[in-house]
């Protein structure tokens, strides 16, 4: 890395900027504004690791990821995995106080990247202080990096620029986003428990028909008395299991990737969305997961001041559910065409009753923002129920279906002893 002093034809006065060659300090110095009158190279400096130098441009920062040039592709793929959903909330939290404590934009910026953070966190917010300094907003700085910055937290932001309320938008943003990490969390941990049951009853049923059964039945095979029914599937089974063993493996491999696949197909995830809403408990909590968010985000979206239409095509992606997406898509045609929201959800049958009234009230009060987020609460406590009800009622079907499938294996088993015993009385 070289320096060099220059002298500036404007206002003289000189000063040194570092680049890797006189071409690249040419252009940096342009780009600033300044035209040099003299370009000279004093020495060459190495940068230290995980410095960016400062003649480098915002797309070299942000590949570089403040690791050094050598890391350029593998910072963006570290970026994307560095911020989690949890650390975006506790990002623009910290942003919305140090605004709402009176820090302009940039110097805010600059204390959260002095605050702890991983290098490619850091390299995140050099790119967004690049970018505000040179003339763009925050919200264009956020989509010009991507992720992690979601479609939700760039058009909020956007709308707090133009409204000149930012550090009260960014707030509601990070209350949107830790609800929705709170509602993430708490369907994981209700469903781990359940995962692992499931998980351990499938075990116990291969091992139970495969191992167990053929060596407590391999005396009876061949016999001269009848076996019951009940011992005969039973043999089918394990011998089954045990003689294509080599084909069922590859065959559920393959059918999980067929699936995925599938799913991964606009088409597909419709299809199996549209059958997950159908699901007895499942499709009641994916429905009211759907709902809780589509309130909140909406109301939090409205109360930003952002157009409906453009509130309603975000609030789209958080849905998680493609079926509902599609509802929402023709929501949005029909809306813009002077229809009104409530009659829509209300003719699409998979919103409930109470959020049409709501939606309905505030489309002709015109406080619908105010309603979506008084009435987002309930939602989510409902939310909180179906998962509660999900959790209950699982773990106790699955001890059920592993008691039937052992319970029948041992009448299997039991029914062979006794034929046997009665065939050797007999003779």
């Amino acid at each position: 890395m070289g320096l060099y002093a220059y002298r500036r034809v404007a206002g003289g006065g000189g000063a040194t900027i570092e680049a890797p060659d006189r071409a690249s300090a040419v252009r940096e110095l342009v780009r600033r504004g300044e035209t040099p009158a003299t370009l000279e190279e004093v020495g060459a400096q190495v940068a230290p690791r995980g410095a960016q130098p400062a003649g480098a441009s915002v797309l070299d920062a942000r590949a570089a990821g403040g690791l050094g040039a050598p890391a350029a592709q593998a910072s963006r793929w570290t970026m994307r995995r560095a911020m989690s959903r949890t650390e975006m909330a506790a990002f623009i939290r910290e942003l919305a106080t140090a605004l709402q404590a009176g820090l302009p934009l940039v110097p805010s910026l600059r204390t959260l990247a002095r605050t702890g953070r991983s290098p490619a966190q850091r390299a995140m917010l050099a790119a967004l202080i690049h970018d505000v300094e040179h003339g763009q907003s925050l919200a264009d700085a956020m989509a010009a990096w991507g992720r992690p910055f979601g479609d939700l937290t760039i058009n909020l932001t956007r709308a707090g620029d133009v409204s000149g309320r930012l550090p009260e938008v960014l707030a509601q943003t990070a209350d949107l986003l830790d609800r929705d990490v709170k509602l993430r969390g708490s369907i994981k941990s209700a469903t781990i428990y359940p995962a692992i049951l499931a998980t351990l009853v499938t075990g116990a049923i291969i091992v139970v028909v495969t191992v167990i059964v053929p060596n407590l039945l391999k005396d009876f095979a061949g016999g001269a008395a009848a076996l019951p029914w009940q011992t005969r599937v039973v043999q089918g089974v394990a011998a089954f299991f045990g003689d294509y063993w080599w084909i069922i493996v590859p065959a559920v491999v393959l059918g999980i990737w067929g699936i995925n696949r599938f799913y991964a197909t606009a088409r597909g995830r419709l299809w199996c969305d549209e059958r997950l809403l159908r699901v007895p408990l499942l499709g009641r909590l994916l429905r009211d997961v759907a709902v809780a968010r589509f309130t909140r985000t909406l109301g939090t979206l409205t109360t930003a001041g952002l157009p409906v239409l453009t509130a309603l095509r975000v609030t789209k992606g958080t849905l998680g559910n493609s079926a509902m997406e599609r509802t929402i898509d023709g929501v949005i045609e029909e809306v813009a065409a002077g229809r009104t929201i409530s009659e829509l959800l209300d003719r699409s049958g998979q919103f409930p009753p109470m959020l049409v009234q709501i939606v309905n009230l505030g489309e002709r009060s015109g406080r619908l923002d105010q309603l979506l987020t008084q009435a987002a609460g309930a939602f989510e406590d409902r939310t909180e129920t179906s998962v509660k009800l999900l959790t209950t009622a699982l773990p106790p079907l699955l001890v059920v279906l592993l008691a039937g499938v052992v319970g029948f294996v041992v009448l299997a088993i039991m029914l062979a002893l006794l034929n046997f015993q009665d065939s050797v009385s007999a003779l």
